[in-house]
C-alpha cells in the first residue's frame, strides 16, 4: 500500500494538518431569545400548585408543543435533564420495589440507575453487534414475571429493531420506555423515534445536537403517561383528580426547565433539521473514504 493509501496513523500521509475551528451553538437568534427572557425577567413560571403555571410559563409551553408538532408526538413534557426525564419515565410507567427494567449494558450510566430511583432492578441483556442497540432476542431471554420495563436505546442515532421489541412487551405486558438520547428526528420505519413504545425522551445536554446547556424532553402518544410525567417533575403535589390512582402517592422531584432554557431550546429545535442534514453529509463523506 502507498503512503497516500495509508492512514496517518500508519505513516500515511495526513489528509488535514490544521485543528478543526471549535463548535459554536450559540448564534444572534439563540442571544435574543434569551435577552427576552431575562428583560421580562420571569426565569422560571413554575408554580407547585394548582393551576396554570403547573405545568411552567410560555416559553416551556411554547417549546413543548413546537417539539410535539415537528415530529407528531401528542405529548411533549419538558425536563432539566435526560436523566432526570429517565427517572421521571421509569416512575410514570408504574415501576416499583423489586420490579425488573431490562436494560442496554453499552450505554450512558442513567439508562440504567434510573430503575434504582424506584427500588427496581436493572438487568443488562445483550447488544446487536451491528446496531450497538438492544437485541430483541436476548431481551426475551431475560423476562421474568417481576419484569416491568424495557428501556431501549437508539445509539449513534441508529434506531433499535422496534418491531419485534414491541411484539415481546406487548406479549409480556411490559412497557417499552425509548432513550433517544442521541436520536432526534431520527426514524424507524417512517415513524419518529421516542414514542414508538409506550414513552421516550431525547437529551438537550451540551454536546447533543441541539443542546439548552443541560435539558431534556419527553414524548409520549399517551395522554395518562404525560399527565403522570407532568406530576412527577413537579414535585408530585398536584394531585387533584383522586379518582385516578395511577396519580395517588406519586414520588416527584423539581425536574423542570427553565424560560431561558425553553427559549434557547425552541430556536435550536429550529435548526435541527439542517443540523442533521450536515452530520449525515459528515458522516457519508467518511463512511465512503474509510471504506
Amino acid at each position: 500500500m502507498s503512503s497516500i493509501n495509508k492512514p496517518a496513523i500508519l505513516g500515511g500521509i495526513a489528509v488535514r494538518e490544521a485543528r478543526f475551528a471549535p463548535r459554536v451553538t450559540m448564534g444572534a437568534e439563540e442571544q435574543k431569545a434569551a435577552k427576552e427572557v431575562l428583560e421580562s425577567d420571569v426565569l422560571s413560571a413554575f408554580i407547585g400548585g394548582a393551576g396554570n403555571f403547573f405545568g411552567g410559563g410560555q416559553k416551556v409551553k411554547k417549546f413543548e408543543n413546537e417539539w410535539a408538532e415537528l415530529y407528531g408526538f401528542e405529548n411533549a413534557v419538558s425536563v432539566n435533564s435526560w436523566t432526570s426525564g429517565l427517572t421521571v419515565a421509569v416512575g410514570a410507567c408504574g415501576v416499583g420495589p423489586g420490579d425488573e427494567v431490562i436494560c442496554s449494558p453499552y450505554t450512558m450510566s442513567a439508562s440504567a440507575t434510573c430503575a434504582l430511583f424506584y427500588g427496581a432492578i436493572p438487568v443488562f441483556a445483550d447488544i446487536d453487534p451491528i446496531t450497538c442497540c438492544l437485541d430483541p432476542a436476548s431481551i426475551e431471554k431475560r423476562i421474568t414475571k417481576r419484569t416491568k420495563a424495557i428501556i431501549v436505546v437508539h445509539l449513534f442515532g441508529h434506531p433499535a429493531d422496534m418491531d419485534p421489541i414491541n411484539s415481546i412487551a406487548k406479549r409480556h405486558d411490559i412497557r417499552v420506555i425509548e432513550d433517544a438520547a442521541q436520536a432526534p428526528g431520527v426514524h424507524y420505519k417512517g415513524k419518529p423515534v421516542g414514542a414508538i413504545g409506550d414513552i421516550g425522551g431525547f437529551s438537550l445536554n451540551f454536546h447533543k445536537h441541539i443542546h439548552t446547556g443541560e435539558g431534556g424532553m419527553l414524548v409520549t402518544n399517551d395522554a395518562a403517561l404525560a399527565r403522570r410525567c407532568s406530576l412527577i417533575r413537579n414535585h408530585g403535589e398536584n394531585v387533584v383528580d383522586t379518582t385516578d390512582e395511577s396519580l395517588v402517592n406519586a414520588i416527584g422531584g423539581n425536574f423542570r426547565l427553565t424560560e431561558l432554557q425553553a427559549a434557547i431550546g425552541s430556536v435550536q429545535l429550529g435548526k435541527l433539521p439542517n443540523y442533521l442534514k450536515t452530520r449525515q453529509a459528515l458522516a457519508s463523506h467518511l463512511r465512503n473514504r474509510l471504506e
